[in-house]
């Protein structure tokens, strides 16, 4: 997550998720129509991995009663979601840090979205387990990011997928080959039953697959 720190790599966010993740506006839409199955209309949502600001954006668009905390680790990404939310800030707090800086309190939703594949299995079981304690029962929780299945040939077979897409969507060649090996050899990656396993151990009920697409998958669940 170092490179979320570089200016130009902050620069450039606001294109990349379009270009290499599928139906990433309909995600972001599934994800608040998710999270409106169960949080009020003058609901409180947590939003992890909120640097960029775009899920903040599309989900205070959506909900006009909506109010947000958006936590994120990088400075420069925080103010990129600042930029981004323009005259929608006012109902949006953005807190520098990670999920134990964010409070101690019962929110009624919460997402993270493009971030847990950046975390170790035990980072994602911590961050998991953080997350189920700050939401009121019965709340959701909506996550989606890279999960596939990992032995040799599955891994390099719809690694071979991502990086198609990505090409079809602008991405120089080079560049989603160079994607390719970056993901498969950095990115601490977990098997859907591995994700769906976590949530289950961090105490959350009623998991649901609600999204596929190539190498990412998405998640809602429960806080008992």
């Amino acid at each position: 997550m170092s490179s979320f720190s570089d200016s130009q790599s902050v620069a450039r966010y606001a294109d990349g998720p379009v270009r290499q993740v599928p139906g990433f506006h309909a995600l972001q839409r599934m994800a608040e129509l998710l999270l409106a199955e169960s949080v009020p209309e003058q609901g409180h949502i947590l939003v992890l991995g909120a640097g960029g600001g775009l899920e903040l954006k599309a989900f205070a668009q959506a909900r006009s009663g909506w109010r947000f905390l958006g936590v994120d680790p990088s400075e420069r990404m925080l103010k990129l979601a600042a930029d981004t939310l323009g005259p929608l800030e006012d109902r949006v707090a953005l807190l520098e840090g990670y999920i134990d800086q964010a409070p101690d309190m019962a929110f009624d939703g919460a997402t993270c979205l493009l971030t847990l594949h950046f975390l170790s299995m035990e980072q994602r079981r911590h961050t998991l387990a953080a997350l189920r304690r700050r939401l009121k029962p019965g709340a959701p929780l909506v996550v989606a990011h890279h999960s596939f299945p990992q032995d040799e040939g599955g891994k390099r077979r719809w690694l071979k997928r991502y990086a198609a897409f990505a090409a079809s969507s602008g991405v120089a060649g080079v560049d989603a080959e160079r994607a390719i090996d970056a993901i498969g050899a950095r990115l601490p990656l977990l098997a859907p039953e591995q994700e769906e396993a976590l949530l289950r151990e961090a105490g959350f009920e009623g998991a649901e697959l609600f999204y596929a697409g190539f190498t990412f998958r998405g998640w809602v669940a429960y806080a008992p």
